[in-house]
């Protein structure tokens, strides 16, 4: 079975952060609770374990992962945009939105959605969350945990259907597994390509 670490939701302890940033250190694959339910995470850029997370998602190469990161200050560094898209991400987040965006240059294309060359970029409210990225220091590669039949709650439904395929759970108390409300802002138009737990109504 998983590792499980149990973490306190709004004051997270900062030792057990510590821990979890450990684990991601060694290239491993952990799940955690987000504003919008849980999500599987590995550190930047390690592909044996996204191909990891791909496996326990059965995604497909065009699946969209998604960078989480602790604010806007490096947006830029992963992927381009104009200032109106700027000014709205800047407007609604932190908070339960992903915004699909085209991806940098220098961005690997095994980060990038195969045809498209975009990325997904999420900033989360969750305390833990915010805590990880801060110790960090750098994004980390995220896909949210659903699993057709399942769905997540608490690291104990998370722990009775990943079993040992991640490292570590980390248990918050409840999690609503609401889905992000996704927001393509890579070309021209603003395109609502999933409405989740983020409010639409500051997005005009």
């Amino acid at each position: 079975m998983s590792n499980v670490i149990r973490i306190h939701s709004e004051n997270p302890q900062q030792r057990l952060i510590r821990q979890v940033v450990g684990v991601l250190d060694k290239g491993d694959v952990i799940a955690y609770p987000t504003d919008s339910g849980y999500a599987l995470g590995c550190i930047l850029g390690n592909k044996s374990a996204m191909e990891k997370i791909r496996d326990i998602r059965k995604l497909s190469k065009r699946h969209h992962f998604t960078l989480m990161m602790k604010d806007l200050s490096h947006v830029g560094e992963y992927a381009k945009f104009n200032n109106s898209a700027f000014r709205l991400m800047k407007k609604i987040l932190p908070g339960a939105y992903t915004f699909i965006l085209e991806g940098a240059k220098e961005v690997p294309n095994r980060l990038l959605h195969e045809k498209r060359k975009t990325i997904g970029i999420r900033i989360s409210n969750h305390p833990i969350v915010r805590a990880i990225l801060y110790e960090l220091t750098e994004p980390m590669m995220s896909v949210s945990l659903v699993i057709k039949g399942y769905e997540f709650y608490n690291y104990n439904d998370v722990q009775a259907v990943l079993n040992s395929s991640v490292a570590l759970v980390i248990d918050a108390g409840h999690c609503p597994p609401e889905p992000t409300t996704v927001i393509d802002l890579s070309g021209d138009e603003i395109l609502i390509l999933r409405k989740g737990a983020g409010s639409l109504d500051l997005i005009n």
